[in-house]
Parts: C-alpha cells; sequence; structure tokens
C-alpha cells in the first residue's frame, strides 16, 4: 500500500554511505512519521499527496540541479527540503533553495527540532492531500450569480488550472423544470407554524430536484441562484441547501462562485463546508462583526429552528446555533489571486427579527484586520468554519498560488 508520504535522497559520493545511513535512520525515526523511504530512486516522484527531498550532505547541490528537468516534468508542486543539518545538509539546502528562487520556482527548507519538523511535514501532508481531493472535481453553477454580485464570478481557466475544478454553467431553467416533474410529498420536519408547515413540502421539492440536477452532471457542489425561485416557486433553497452541505455535498448561496470555490477548498481540508454568509455590522475598534444568512449546514449546528426567509418572509429558512468558540473566517478570489484568512471566536449566537435568520457575532483575534472588510474586500459573503484553520489554509492556498509551474514573486 502506497503511503502519502515519500522521501527521496541527495547525498554526496564523497560521504561514506554506512556513516550517511546511521544519521538517516536516527533522524528519520527521531520524527515519528510513516513514509515510503525512496532513496536516490525518483522515478515515482510526485505520485504521493507529500513528496520530501532529504539533503542528507552537503555537496549534493549539482546532483539537484541535474535532476531538476526530470522533476519538474513529473510534479508542478512546490519543493520541500528536508535537512538534518549535519554534514553540511543545510548549507547545500539553502544554495539549492536560492538557485530554486532564482530560477522562479517555490520551495521550503524543513529544519529545526524533531517536533517542528514532525509538526510541519503533518501540515503539509494535510494541504497536499486537500489538494489532490480539489483535482477533477466539478461544480455546477446554477443559474448565474446573482444579479447584485458584481465582483463575485471566477476565472473558469485559472480554477481549472489552479485547482483542477470544472465549473459548469447549467441552466437555471433545468432547475425550475424539475421542479415541476418531482411530486410534492409529505414532510418529515416538525413546523413551528402554519406558514413554514405549509411551505416545507416545496422546500423537499427544491432538495429533490437538485438532487436529480446533480446526479445528471455528476456534480461534487453547486451553488445556486436561490433568489429566482422566490418569484418562480413561491419558495426557498435554504432548507435544501443545509441538508446537501451536511451530506457532504458543497451547496453555496445565490451562484457566488468564489464563495463555491472557498467552500470546496475548506471541505477538502477540513471536511466542513462552512456558514456562507455576509457581515451585517463590524466594530473596527474591537474587531467584533455580526454575520448572517438564511441557511447553515445542519452539521455545522448544536441546534436549529425553521422560520421565513428574511427579506422575503416566505418559504423555510434555517437559524442555526453554532457552538461557541474559535473559528475561522476564509475567502478566495474568483481569479485565485486573493485570499483572506483570519481567526476568531464566536461569542454569540442572536436571533434578531430584523436581519437573516442565522447570525453570529465573531470576535477577530487581531481586530486591525477589519480594516480586510472596509477597504479591499474579496466580495461580501465570507465562509465561516468551526475552530482554528489558519495555518492549514494559508498552506493550502500557498500550494495553489505557488506551484513550481507558475510561481507568482513575492516579497
Amino acid at each position: 500500500m502506497q503511503l502519502n508520504i515519500a522521501i527521496y535522497t541527495l547525498t554526496s559520493e564523497l560521504h561514506d554511505e554506512k556513516a550517511v545511513g546511521s544519521v538517516t535512520e536516527e533522524f528519520l525515526g527521531s520524527l515519528h512519521i510513516s513514509y515510503d523511504f525512496k532513496g536516490g530512486d525518483y522515478s515515482d516522484y510526485g505520485t504521493h499527496a507529500l513528496d520530501l527531498i532529504y539533503v542528507r550532505t552537503g555537496g549534493t547541490e549539482g546532483i539537484f540541479k541535474r535532476l531538476l528537468p526530470d522533476l519538474l516534468a513529473k510534479s508542478s508542486r512546490p519543493f520541500y527540503l528536508l535537512t538534518s543539518g549535519k554534514s553540511n545538509s543545510l548549507a547545500a539546502s539553502m544554495e539549492i533553495l536560492s538557485f530554486l528562487r532564482q530560477e522562479g520556482y517555490q520551495g521550503e527548507i524543513i529544519h529545526g527540532s524533531a517536533e517542528y519538523i514532525s509538526k510541519r511535514i503533518s501540515l503539509l501532508e494535510k494541504a497536499s492531500e486537500a489538494r489532490n481531493l480539489l483535482n477533477g472535481c466539478r461544480l455546477g453553477i446554477i443559474g448565474s450569480p446573482s444579479d447584485w454580485l458584481i465582483s463575485s464570478h471566477a476565472d473558469k481557466e485559472k480554477v481549472k488550472e489552479r485547482l483542477g475544478i470544472d465549473l459548469l454553467d447549467i441552466p437555471m431553467q433545468e432547475l425550475l423544470d424539475e421542479i415541476k416533474r418531482t411530486p410534492l410529498e409529505e414532510p418529515q420536519e416538525q413546523a413551528p407554524t402554519e406558514a413554514i408547515k405549509a411551505a416545507l413540502p416545496g422546500a423537499n421539492q427544491i432538495y429533490q430536484a437538485l438532487k436529480t440536477v446533480v446526479e445528471r452532471h455528476a456534480l461534487q457542489g453547486f451553488t445556486l441562484r436561490c433568489f429566482d425561485l422566490l418569484t418562480a416557486v413561491r419558495n426557498t433553497g435554504c432548507l435544501a441547501l443545509a441538508k446537501f452541505n451536511a451530506e457532504g455535498m458543497i451547496a453555496g448561496c445565490e451562484g457566488d462562485v468564489p464563495a463555491m470555490l472557498s467552500m470546496k477548498m475548506a471541505q477538502a481540508a477540513m471536511g466542513v463546508s462552512g456558514f456562507q454568509a455576509n457581515p451585517a455590522s463590524i466594530d473596527p475598534e474591537t474587531g467584533e462583526m455580526l454575520f448572517a444568512h438564511c441557511t447553515i449546514p445542519f452539521n455545522m449546528v448544536e441546534r436549529y429552528e425553521y422560520d421565513t426567509h428574511f427579506e422575503s418572509g416566505i418559504g423555510v429558512g434555517i437559524r442555526g446555533y453554532m457552538k461557541e468558540g474559535p473559528v475561522t473566517i476564509f475567502k478566495v478570489s474568483g481569479n485565485l489571486s486573493r485570499s483572506f484568512i483570519e481567526e476568531g471566536e464566536l461569542v454569540r449566537n442572536q436571533s434578531k427579527p430584523d436581519l437573516c435568520r442565522t447570525q453570529q457575532v465573531i470576535r477577530l483575534a487581531d481586530p486591525s484586520k477589519t480594516s480586510y472588510f472596509l477597504t479591499e474586500p474579496i466580495g461580501n459573503h465570507h465562509i465561516i468554519l468551526p475552530g482554528h484553520h489558519k495555518a492549514l489554509l494559508e498552506q493550502l492556498v500557498k500550494i495553489i498560488y505557488f506551484s513550481a509551474a507558475e510561481f507568482q514573486k513575492s516579497n
């Protein structure tokens, strides 16, 4: 069985293999990780979630330079140079990384205590696995982005190139036709009011129709121009989206493509779609923000209630109560050139009548980061994730932005 981590070696011919082998065994054993040890055989380089080049000695710079064309042909990911520091290996790693940067490629030297190296490798493995999960996904845009989302489109070529995701345009009429063909059934849910009771069959009809469309196009996620349903069928997609996300199928609102991509990236990394919401108010001095929307994945909340959709007052909306505690706010742009990743705390859920039904008050760890929302936001929707995941998401974004095939120089 192939393991997720492979370790390849660079060793100078001037060094005694027995002595180097002893250091190798001791060093790698101290990391307490599972790996395939490949030695100097690079034939399957690029086929694991994470490929590490263990620079065992100095004098290996020329060997790496000769290997580079073949490595580039096998993989477009950043180069990770593992080193113990013994036998001038750190110096050689620095020379190799400097050469890579001059040539326009991205890399990193993994060096430090055994505990640090182990944690760093674990993070890189998780990010690389998440990147691999994105490759080959098909995400649907059911209806175009809502008219007010003037900045929330996506560059399909960039998305395919960097994420390996295909974006499919699906006409809204296809869903509307499917809704007409889908029979109404008695709901299993308990309704708090007669209005919700009357709306639940239609809300579930939308869910069933969406399932048919998803299966027809072999989708792994979608975003829905949901406000069209208000006028077309006098109901909402909020219940359907809450169900799909809880079932592992990312489902976004309002045809917001960057939000959908952010949700898919988050799901690949953490296994949860996230809560797509927009800020309703911001306190730049305290870092406290209020996020709200009318649906949230059922598997993200401790409890939930049914209400009407806020803006229209019809259909079924979801008021979810997520566990208070650490959260991460995440968003990527439609051309994948920018991202926002910050950690904070969910300090309370609230249920005011004059806002979208699910409402979360979040305090950013660094209040100064609220300036992003007021000076350079990536659209209005952002993704709220339970837990602190900044390091993992930053590494995933880095892998995507800085592939060896297309390195963008940055300071």
